[in-house]
């Protein structure tokens, strides 16, 4: 991995393993400061980007999410599977970029769901994505695809002491 110091002031670089750590505390289903909200940037193929909230969890080294399939950051993905997550951990704000795809084996959707369950939302899998009675306003009607992006390149920058800022390469 590489990591470049964007710190000004500084402050050494923030170790990876920090940010790793608190994404790990945060996809626990038991985490009692996890982060409510979970921003998804996509963009379309005009150029036009595209923020919104999600509901997302990190696994097995990725990001994982949900989304309809005709919300516009499910046409987006179609189109551009390049994307972005940011969230605000407990002392790092954290963006990390990759690309996202859509999950369709089984076994990977029990597990997601299964996770959704630990986390409140009574998601069950059907026809390769997940359903329940309910789920975010923004998300369309069900079913819900399942996404899982690979992450590249992360950018951290401290809340709290040490501070500083840092950006990762996380591929070979």
């Amino acid at each position: 991995m590489q990591q470049k110091n964007l710190d000004i002031y500084g402050h050494d670089p923030i170790p990876w393993s920090r940010a790793l750590d608190q994404l790990v505390a945060a996809g626990s289903s038991d985490a009692e400061d996890a982060p409510q909200t979970w921003w998804l940037s996509t963009t379309g193929a005009d150029g036009q980007p595209h923020t919104t909230g999600v509901g997302a969890w990190w696994a097995d080294d990725r990001f994982y999410f949900t989304s309809g399939a005709r919300t516009r950051k499910s046409r987006n993905l179609a189109a551009n599977p390049k994307c972005a997550i940011a969230v605000a951990l407990g002392d790092l704000d954290l963006v990390v970029e990759g690309s996202a795809v859509r999950v369709t084996d089984v076994a990977t959707l029990e597990r997601v769901a299964e996770r959704a369950r630990q986390g409140g939302w009574p998601a069950t899998v059907k026809d390769g994505a997940l359903t329940a009675e309910y789920s975010a306003p923004s998300a369309g009607p069900p079913p819900w695809d399942v996404y899982v992006m690979a992450p590249h390149t992360g950018y951290g920058v401290a809340t709290a002491e040490p501070h500083g800022a840092t950006r990762w390469r996380l591929e070979p």
